[in-house]
């Protein structure tokens, strides 16, 4: 665990000199602070308040600062600061919502200075003025942010963010009057300590709670940001909006963010939950961390660098109840074991992957990317730059085109908008969503919904356009072609003594017995003989006969034979051919030829009975299976949704969870949210209703007073105005409101979107710049 490399760093009269090394906590640590010199640092926690010294080969341990039999929740601690000008003063934040400061100084055992018990909920953090000895700023769950003169036993200055809690508070390290507060809303504001009453700037840095920020230490304007999106941004605030430059994406949401000394384009990180790892990104470059501490066993709650001028040494703490010092030479670099090689697609469906050049010559017999052509790959050189640490890897960079065609993706929005899946009985949601295949050109799945309403209702008397198709669909390979210079009818319908059927093969297209081709034919693939009859139909026997007797045929016929079946006649060649064609030709209803034909007209139940709609939900099962593993599940969700209780019990709840994850996912893609929230509504997967019943408490405040809303009404309790006027028309607004986030004025959806195209400053003259997105 611990390693012996050593390395000395040269900070003016002093230097810097220790290995990785490590202590056991008595309790786990929420917080950590290092004091000024280096040479010390404080832990603190809901269970452990102690200084430790930082030598060469260990922690030693300094000072207790929790006495007493019983400590009280001021010892409890959410957060500490030391003081980076005057080296015995500490600050903390209590779970109790209590400020506390401590003087080391102090001859008694309690080093306890000032208690400030303003806040009313948790204070979550405190921050020292980089220059000032005597300015502290706290932010806590109530939403309040306050600045305390440690030469007054009260705060000078509150600051209200208009939101539920602050989870971070940074005085900027090069402008003495500004600092950052993050909020749980996702915003980031900015404040001059001078204006307590409104922000200086706002913005909405992350979807969910920024639990981090820092201000860099060399850098003027540049800000970093962590929250639970996972993302680590760094903004620009030296423009008029705040800009974001540059983006990390990591596997769990950030807690802590540190930039690192003497580095420009390097910062830390640590996990809130799930990763116990330490990592450090160059913004320049970030898929892959530059660097990374492996050795907590549990979270890391708390990140610092020991000296702000020595980027070679990292103190953490963690809720495993120890504390690291981590030199960087001993960082794990993954960047080592990674394979230089890039897959990226693009809007249209384009692939392009890079790879390592020696890999290329190797390829040279591989073939073209089925779809589409494989340009010649071309190579690309970056310029080495000595400062930066990383290895340099000549690329070859190919691209696969795709046709554009192939790749569009209208027929999956268009049948989600037209899709019907609740509202109506079950037949006419799968007739209608049948329809709606058909229009869209998808013959296939329109087919098989029309089995579905079969196999599952056992329909006895289908509407004849269930089964009807158009030429055009059916393809010249399965048309009546064999018929030259004769008229034949487009529908055969088969009366209730008609027991013949002769079904078109690929492989066998003549009727036994017969010198010519038969004429009966059904679409490749439309219906097949287990979509007539039912499974075990084949070994029944015929209930007329009770003594088994031996059959004509060498193959037993499926249907008592009947003197004079109905045929049409002119399918008989010289009308005594065929043994199996005879029939009375006033039977025969023969249609003119139209585009559209139906196939069969079926006015007999197509299965026995005895079988209960269960028995084929098996089938069903596996047909959805099919059209999941397909990536089509679109269909495969449609189809459990307009079922329902016939076929959920079929399915693990883990499967119809992934199915519903993964439709769900692509509606949010193509920006189908009423549909998207149709199908969570629908679903009985308990993880999937959920969706839409997270994140919807509202916190609404007065745009006139600031002040929330005690009520449901139109009217505030506090102001006695309208709390919901439109800022253009002046009307209430009782239905879609839309506001902006930095001013709280907004109206009508459509009024305020028509004032945005032409104006830029808030329709309430309050001088805002509001931005409709």
């Amino acid at each position: 665990m611990e390693k012996m490399s050593r390395v000395t760093t040269a900070l003016g009269s002093s230097s810097i000199t220790g290995r990785t090394m490590f202590c056991h906590l008595d309790a786990p640590a929420n917080a950590i602070s290092v004091c000024r010199d280096a040479a010390q640092v404080v832990v603190a926690g809901r269970n452990i308040f102690k200084i430790y010294a930082l030598e060469e080969e260990q922690f030693v341990e300094k000072l207790n600062l929790r006495v007493g039999r019983k400590p009280s929740l001021n010892f409890s601690c959410a957060d500490v600061m030391w003081h980076q000008m005057e080296e015995n003063l500490l600050a903390t934040a209590a779970t109790n919502g209590a400020v506390v400061t401590w003087n080391l100084g102090k001859p008694s055992r309690n080093k306890q200075d000032q208690l400030f018990t303003e806040h009313k909920r948790t204070v979550n953090k405190v921050c020292f003025h980089p220059t000032e000895a005597y300015m502290l700023l706290s932010g806590s769950q109530d939403g309040f942010m306050k600045c305390f003169d440690l030469r007054k036993k009260e705060s000078v200055s509150t600051f209200s963010g208009q939101s539920e809690s602050v989870r971070d508070v940074q005085f900027s390290m090069k402008d003495y009057f500004t600092f950052a507060a993050s909020f749980e809303n996702g915003n980031v504001q900015l404040w001059d300590i001078r204006r307590p009453d409104r922000y200086e700037r706002m913005f909405t840095a992350h979807t969910g709670p920024v639990f981090c920020c820092d201000w860099h230490p060399d850098d003027r304007g540049w800000l970093a940001t962590g929250g639970r999106d996972k993302m680590v941004k760094v903004w620009d605030m030296t423009t008029n909006r705040a800009k974001e430059i540059y983006c990390v994406q990591t596997i769990a949401s950030v807690a802590r963010v540190k930039w690192r000394p003497e580095k420009k384009f390097h910062l830390a990180t640590c996990s809130m939950m799930v990763d116990h790892n330490i990592y450090v990104w160059d913004i320049r470059r970030p898929f892959i961390p530059f660097a990374t501490f492996e050795e907590h066993k549990d979270v890391t709650t708390g990140i610092v660098w020991r000296h702000q001028h020595d980027p070679h040494y990292l103190l953490s703490g963690s809720k495993d109840s120890t504390l690291y010092q981590h030199m960087f030479k001993d960082a794990t670099r993954p960047v080592d074991k990674a394979n230089p090689e890039g897959l990226c697609f693009g809007l249209m469906g384009d692939l392009a992957f890079a790879v390592n050049e020696s890999l290329v010559s190797s390829d040279a017999g591989r073939k073209p990317y089925p779809g589409g052509d494989r340009r010649y790959p071309f190579f690309s050189f970056k310029k080495p730059n000595p400062t930066e640490q990383f290895a340099h890897v000549s690329s070859a960079l190919s691209v696969f085109e795709t046709d554009l065609d192939s790749s569009r993706m209208d027929w999956f929005v268009k049948t989600a908008q037209l899709y019907l899946l609740s509202g109506k009985p079950f037949t006419e949601l799968c007739d209608h969503n049948a329809t709606v295949a058909q229009e869209l050109k998808r013959p296939q799945v329109r087919r098989v919904r029309t089995k579905i309403i079969i196999r599952i209702t056992g329909t006895a008397n289908l509407n004849v356009s269930a089964f009807s198709f158009s030429m055009k669909e059916m393809g010249p390979e399965s048309r009546l072609e064999r018929c030259k210079g004769e008229s034949r009818p487009d529908n055969v319908h088969l009366e209730p003594g008609n027991s013949h059927i002769s079904n078109n093969n690929e492989d066998n297209e003549e009727t036994e017995g017969s010198d010519g081709p038969t004429e009966y034919m059904f679409g490749d693939a439309e219906l097949d003989d287990d979509d007539l009859y039912p499974m075990e139909h084949d070994n029944q026997t015929v209930p007329e006969e009770p003594v088994y007797t031996l059959p004509p045929e060498a193959f037993q016929l499926r249907h008592e034979i009947i003197d004079n079946p109905s045929a049409p006649e002119h399918l008989q060649q010289d009308k005594a051919d065929s043994p199996h064609v005879s029939g009375n030709e006033a039977e025969v209803a023969c249609l003119t030829p139209i585009e559209s034909f139906s196939l069969i007209s079926i006015s007999q139940p197509l299965y026995s009975p005895h079988l209960h709609a269960s028995f084929f939900c098996p089938i069903v099962r596996e047909m959805l299976s099919h059209y999941a593993e397909r990536g089509d599940v679109q269909m495969a969700v449609s189809v459990l949704i307009v079922l329902g209780e016939r076929i959920r019990k079929e399915i693990d709840d883990l499967t119809q969870e992934h199915w519903y994850m993964s439709y769900i996912d692509l509606l949010q893609r193509f920006e189908l949210w009423n549909v998207s929230n149709e199908v969570i509504k629908l679903s009985t997967c308990s993880a999937i209703t959920c969706l839409n019943q997270t994140s919807t408490t509202l916190h609404i405040n007065c745009s006139n007073c600031k002040r929330p809303m005690s009520n449901k009404g139109w009217i505030c309790d506090r102001c006695r105005q309208c709390a919901s006027a439109c800022a253009v028309c002046h009307h209430v607004v009782k239905g879609l409101f839309v506001w902006c986030q930095g001013c709280s004025h907004g109206g009508h959806l459509e009024h305020i979107m028509n004032w945005l195209k032409n104006n830029s400053h808030c329709p309430a003259g309050c001088g805002h710049l509001c931005e409709y997105t």
